[in-house]
């Protein structure tokens, strides 16, 4: 079948790598995509927020599977474009992709239906806000309730800091609409977890567990990113833990949204702080994360288009899903002034010289074709995300960072000491 990516970042190049391992899969088109996806798939020039667009293109090209990367395009509806044009798209409809699109939404479900999560408030009003950060200790979480693409969340070690990141969201008005409301948390103490699931709207099955790296700078310093990288699997997602988090978390929200009317089908996305008191969810998103992406898919056996379909289908009890035995490290190579205002069109050397045993993933590129071969140039924060397979940890890492030394562009940025939990607790 031909099959429509949707999306421009590293998750998308690692879809499209993935997708294309298929014997389903005839051919890819990538919407807008990147530098990367234009060596496996055909780059479409849509907008991922253009949905007349998409669904116009894939009417034409008879597109028979739509796979919707990023949140925009999921909280905008176009799964339900696409499906009430004939066309199978993999995705939760708007209406359930609000688990993501809005944190005030969340919250507020997971305390209707007992999810565990932090004690929280939502607000519109600076002062009230500032009111509700001296009803507890800190530190304290600040969050813009929409979309902000990975920057909405401030931890807060002082009221100062606490009012500051008030004023920027509400009376600065720093994320746009997204900012509009805000949720104030207490800060949970403990190791994060990215645990994501499969869905075709009532079964309910984990991926390989993985753990991300939200910090730019190595010791977990600085400002938080979309993720400077990530390893699968994680040692704190046990066995049991993952079994705990399925009964605890994601069956009863898939079981809950269904009960409220937003069937969710597609990828279940539970970031979890793993406390002395168990489990508890920091957010949810509606899709593949980025960059645990691009850690799980390369240990995933079962074929993607056929676990995609059958959560279109509702028949995913039907397929058990397989992983490789080892360990997946993927490290972000980051544009310089990221997280804040990045310099593109800096020239990228030495992909070519990268390990064959070495999977470059494109984040933010663009490719040109030039007499002496493709040029490619930084087009984004996260650039590339080099990623690396062993029979060990240890292993995987050796080979992704022998990736990385022989890239490089000007302002290149990147953390050292990915996966330093894992290597800690051995």
């Amino acid at each position: 079948m031909k099959i429509l990516i949707v999306g421009s970042g590293g998750r998308e190049h690692a879809l499209a790598w993935k997708l294309q391992q298929s014997p389903r899969t005839e051919k890819l088109y990538c919407a807008p995509g990147n530098g990367g996806t234009a060596g496996l798939a055909e780059n479409v020039p849509i907008a991922v927020d253009d949905i007349p667009a998409l669904v116009a293109f894939a009417k034409e090209q008879h597109i028979g599977l739509v796979v919707v990367g990023p949140e925009l395009p999921l909280t905008l509806g176009l799964v339900d474009a696409m499906t009430a044009a004939g066309i199978p798209a993999f995705g939760p409809t708007g209406e359930a992709a609000r688990l993501e699109g809005s944190k005030a939404f969340s919250k507020d479900f997971m305390a209707r239906h007992g999810i565990p999560t932090a004690k929280y408030g939502i607000f519109n009003g600076v002062e009230p806000a500032k009111a509700f950060v001296r009803t507890f200790e800190g530190p304290w979480v600040v969050k813009a309730d929409g979309l902000a693409a990975g920057k909405g969340v401030l931890i807060c070690e002082t009221q100062q800091e606490a009012d500051a990141a008030i004023d920027h969201i509400l009376a600065e008005n720093a994320f746009g609409a997204a900012g509009a409301a805000l949720v104030i948390e207490e800060y949970l103490e403990g190791e994060e977890l990215s645990l994501m699931a499969f869905s075709d709207g009532k079964t309910v099955v984990p991926m390989m567990t993985a753990q991300d790296h939200k910090r730019i700078f190595d010791g977990d310093l600085g400002p938080n990113t979309g993720g400077m990288g990530a390893y699968a699997p994680a040692p704190v997602g046990t066995d049991e833990l993952v079994a705990e988090v399925q009964r605890m978390v994601l069956q009863p929200v898939v079981k809950a949204m269904a009960a409220e009317g937003r069937e969710f089908k597609g990828v279940l996305y539970a970031g979890l702080m793993i406390t002395a008191k168990g489990p508890m969810v920091l957010e949810f998103n509606a899709r593949f994360g980025d960059p645990e992406t691009e850690v799980v898919l390369p240990m995933l056996k079962t074929d993607l288009v056929s676990t995609m379909m059958a959560c279109i289908d509702g028949t995913l009890d039907q397929l058990p899903l397989e992983w490789h035995e080892g360990h997946c490290v993927t490290v972000v190579l980051a544009a310089h002034g990221y997280p804040g205002t990045v310099r593109k069109g800096d020239a990228i050397r030495g992909l070519d010289q990268a390990p064959g045993d070495v999977i470059v993933f494109h984040c933010g590129t663009t490719r040109k074709e030039t007499e002496s071969g493709a040029l490619f140039q930084t087009n984004g924060g996260r650039v590339l995300s080099v990623t690396a397979l062993g029979e060990t940890l240890t292993l995987a890492l050796q080979k992704a960072y022998a990736g990385v030394k022989v890239i490089s562009f000007d302002g290149m940025q990147y953390r050292s000491d990915i996966a330093h939990r894992a290597l800690n607790r051995s």
